[in-house]
């Protein structure tokens, strides 16, 4: 397949794009933010979160999985509950509700009323699957505080009691282990690469597909954007298929697509 017909981006309705260029159970992996709660606008469009849910699951394999990047805004003094709502819907739709794991930005993100609560600084990343995830390739970059020492502590059991770590005293920590759920990094704060008004981190994006593809499986991003998951899949050699119902953001996902081909 030549390196053009892997990343393909068009615009249009997710749900018409899905429905007549994605064959039932074609894609390995989706990875997204849709526009949730009108905290951004997104040249007009109306989120149907019930036909998005039940088209993914049309078009997800047996074993996929979906990252759903989400956050709730604040109406009248609550928080929506929408990303929750959401994943409940996911589950009826016969996902699983596989992981919900954070995405701490480090940063004020400006929404939000400091004078009656503390400062966003996270979004949710729920993980569905459709049954067992195929793959997972776990990402060991964590630094260990106890590297070079000897494994030590215990483990509870259900009934109380507790039971050595496997190891303990014999086997040493290695300077790295697996990540947690709390996954830290930085939003895109610069405009250089993009106008889009609320841009996905590459690196959040490749994180993500590199846990849950193998090298050449399809990743589906249905509101696209300004391309970071596009461009995330290109640099882990994986397909990519994505849609927008902007034509500038289409444009924009290309002509970064245009660029990192000529980088590499």
């Amino acid at each position: 397949m030549s390196e053009e017909k892997k990343i393909r981006i068009e615009k249009g309705d997710c749900l018409e794009f899905a429905k007549k260029h994605i064959a039932t159970r074609a894609i390995d992996m989706v990875v997204t933010s849709p526009p949730y709660d009108n905290l951004r606008k997104y040249n007009g469009f109306e989120f149907d979160e019930d036909a998005t849910i039940k088209a993914l699951y049309d078009v997800v394999k047996i074993g996929g999985v979906v990252a759903w990047v989400v956050q709730d805004a604040t109406v009248k003094g609550s928080k929506t509950g929408s990303s929750f709502r959401q994943a409940l819907k996911f589950k009826e739709a016969g996902f699983n509700i596989h992981d919900v794991m954070i995405w701490n930005k480090g940063c004020f993100s400006a929404v939000g009323a400091l004078h009656s609560r503390y400062a966003p600084v996270f979004e949710y990343i729920f993980i569905f699957s459709k049954g067992a995830p195929r793959v997972f390739n776990p990402l060991k970059d964590r630094p260990n505080k106890h590297a070079g020492t000897f494994v030590h502590g215990n483990i509870r059991q259900k009934d109380g009691t507790v039971k050595d770590m496997s190891g303990k005293g014999v086997k040493k920590i290695g300077a790295f282990g697996q990540r947690f759920n709390v996954w830290e990094m930085p939003p895109v704060m610069s405009r250089k690469d993009t106008s889009h008004p609320a841009p996905f981190p590459v690196r959040l994006a490749s994180d993500l597909i590199i846990s849950w593809t193998r090298p050449g499986d399809l990743v589906f991003d249905p509101f696209t954007g300004s391309g970071s998951t596009a461009v995330a899949a290109l640099q882990t050699g994986r397909q990519f298929i994505g849609c927008d119902i902007s034509a500038e953001y289409v444009e924009m996902a290309k002509n970064r697509i245009l660029t990192e081909r000529k980088n590499k």
